[in-house]
């Protein structure tokens, strides 16, 4: 029995590997659960991006109505190559679309968004990107659905495209601003 013991444990524990391995290969990495889903936004108070800098940016912004909230920095390559399609999904939306400018300079933020244009409603400033953990950002580009109340409906982590706004996000979106 211990020749059984001694060559099978390390092949069975081997054998575990390979499948656990195996399986992460075809999981999608842009949809990652967040503890966050259904629960209220975390309230946070920050600067615009622009403006005065009199006026905090609040969590309240969005209230009572579906809204997407997108963190971003003009630093990240990938949300550059997804301004344009935020753009797009701007100018033929009803939704609001608000930005956090996440660990930026802000400077070099205004300068993208006068070159490239401004999807946002509105913009928070997030220098630190304290408020980013407290929303369980991985990095950026990184958007959150909303309802109404202010709960957190949906992430998704990465680039949006325009295929993915159609096939996933829009469904949800009309299904929030169905509900009562």
């Amino acid at each position: 029995m211990w020749p059984y013991l001694k060559f099978g444990l390390p092949v069975l524990v081997l054998a575990a590997l390979i499948v656990l391995f195996a399986r992460g290969l075809f999981l999608n990495p842009t949809v990652v659960s967040s503890p966050l889903i259904g629960k209220p936004q975390p309230g946070f108070s920050l600067p615009r991006l622009e403006g005065d800098g009199q006026e905090p940016f609040t969590q309240t912004e969005w209230q009572g109505q579906v809204a997407l909230v997108n963190f971003w920095g003009s630093w990240c390559v990938a949300c550059r190559d997804e301004h344009p399609v935020l753009m797009q999904f701007a100018a033929e939306h009803a939704v609001p679309l608000y930005g956090l400018d996440y660990k930026d300079e802000r400077a070099v933020a205004e300068d993208m968004l006068s070159k490239q244009g401004n999807p946002y409603s509105d913009i928070a400033f997030d220098a630190s990107g304290d408020v980013a953990i407290n929303w369980g950002v991985y990095g950026a580009p990184e958007t959150f659905l909303l309802d109404r109340h202010g709960v957190i409906r949906y992430k998704y982590i990465g680039p949006l495209t325009p295929e993915l706004i159609r096939n996933d996000l829009l469904p949800r979106i009309r299904s929030l601003e169905g509900e009562r």
